[in-house]
């Protein structure tokens, strides 16, 4: 396993990139249906978002979609605030660190993905069985 990252650790904008480059490889039709989604780096979540989730500990948070997902949608409904993805930087590299056995860049993508199948309107579990079924 390969991975370039060494010595300091890398910064918000160094998983932006990463986070970018993921969405980048995805294939075309993934890209198109998850249409407009902002991404967005951060060190953690706010404590008001750990607060309304539940999570004491804000390790344990390493991604969070926020919007209203495409299965909920309705060309009736007036035009919705853009769907965010967050990427935790923090906590991605705890993660990384902790594991030691997938790139940085694999656990972003991976990290990516499950936010994006939020987006998509799967929950936790459903990713879970296509994350499982994959292996």
């Amino acid at each position: 396993m390969s991975d370039p990252f060494r010595g300091p650790a890398p910064s918000l904008d160094d998983l932006a990139d990463l986070a970018q480059a993921a969405f980048a490889a995805l294939p075309k039709g993934f890209r198109d249906m998850a249409g407009e989604v902002v991404f967005r780096v951060d060190d953690f979540a706010a404590d008001e978002v750990l607060d309304a989730l539940g999570i004491p500990d804000a390790f344990e948070l390493t991604g969070l979609y926020q919007g209203v997902d495409l299965s909920h949608r309705s060309v009736f409904d007036p035009s919705p605030e853009p769907s965010r993805v967050f990427l935790y930087r923090r906590p991605i590299l705890d993660e990384w660190a902790e594991r030691g056995d997938v790139t940085l860049q694999d656990l972003v993508a991976h990290v990516l993905v499950h936010e994006i199948g939020h987006h998509f309107g799967l929950s936790d579990d459903d990713i879970h069985a296509i994350e499982a079924a994959a292996d």
